[in-house]
């Protein structure tokens, strides 16, 4: 399309990770499994917390807003991965990619929220145990989660219809495997400095904000165990909390490189993206479940009942 003597683009080409074919077939075979291990873990993992009553506390609660969060994470960039990989044209529309860069902010700012309250959730039953169930009842359980996925959807709405407003006249190459804002930003025509200083005011907010009170709880939480004279009561509080900082060190790390540094189009972007994109989502129903009693016990109890027979 053209304006005055303006091209302007209508679609994006996404590079992908690799031009050669047989690594292309490798990958896809690589991503699809891991694509569906994620779908798999994430859905029992809901599922486990869904039908077995002990798990209907505060902590499982937020738990199954982060996995169903992690299979909306993977559902948006993954499928689209697999495409690319088996097809010679790697188009990708204006409208596709700025819905899938609105899907990718608000599935990041919504995790990064969730892992906060979780961590405050942990401070709270470590802490202050006796006062625990009142402070963390339903109303506020809701209300953390709510604001959570509140604050993530108006952070991608603000940096996606600003980035709408940019001039696109070529060249339209991303090199990446998926649309993402620094990427794409790099090849519009117009001045971006607006849309920059938001990105980087989100990302200073949600990402150094929330990174500031999972310290804060941990340290609490750290100093607190450390208290405890049972050797037993200090392994469980760190076993739990080792889960946590695991979780975050992956998502918050690989995610705060990746917007806080200039777009460059390097390798170690796309890995950066790869880590918090499909990564994360694999490991993060595997770290909770396996190191968790509670949620191995739950499973045993789902798998060993007896499906009643209705006539």
């Amino acid at each position: 399309m053209e304006i005055g003597n303006i091209t302007t683009v209508t679609a994006f080409v996404l590079l992908g990770v690799s031009n050669n074919p047989q690594i292309q077939a490798a990958l896809f075979v690589l991503f699809l499994v891991i694509y569906l291990m994620i779908l798999m873990e994430n859905l029992l993992l809901l599922l486990v917390i869904r039908a077995d009553s002990h798990l209907h506390t505060p902590m499982y609660f937020f738990l199954s807003h982060l996995s169903f969060l992690d299979a909306l994470y993977s559902s948006v960039v993954v499928p689209k991965l697999l495409e690319n990989l088996l097809s010679k044209w790697k188009t990708v529309s204006l409208l596709e990619c700025f819905t899938q860069i609105t899907l990718v902010l608000f599935s990041g700012a919504t995790e990064a929220c969730l892992l906060s309250v979780m961590a405050y959730d942990r401070f709270q039953a470590v802490c202050h145990p006796l006062l625990y169930v009142v402070v963390m009842n339903r109303k506020v359980c809701i209300g953390l989660a709510v604001a959570s996925w509140a604050i993530g959807m108006g952070s991608s709405l603000v940096n996606t219809l600003l980035l709408a407003q940019q001039l696109f006249c070529g060249p339209n190459a991303i090199n990446s495997f998926v649309c993402e804002l620094p990427p794409v930003l790099l090849l519009a025509c117009s001045d971006t400095y607006v849309s920059n200083a938001t990105i980087l005011t989100t990302v200073v907010v949600l990402g150094c904000g929330n990174l500031v009170l999972l310290m804060s709880s941990y340290t609490r939480i750290i100093m607190t165990a450390l208290g405890i004279n049972s050797a037993a009561g200090r392994s469980k509080i760190f076993s739990t909390c080792s889960s946590h900082v695991f979780v975050v060190t992956i998502s918050f790390g690989s995610g705060i490189c990746r917007y806080m540094t200039p777009a460059s189009g390097s390798v170690l972007e796309q890995v950066l993206s790869v880590q918090y994109s499909v990564v994360a989502p694999l490991l993060n129903p595997l770290i909770y479940s396996l190191k968790n009693r509670e949620v191995k016990a739950a499973l045993r109890r789902l798998l060993a009942r007896k499906p009643r027979l209705t006539f």
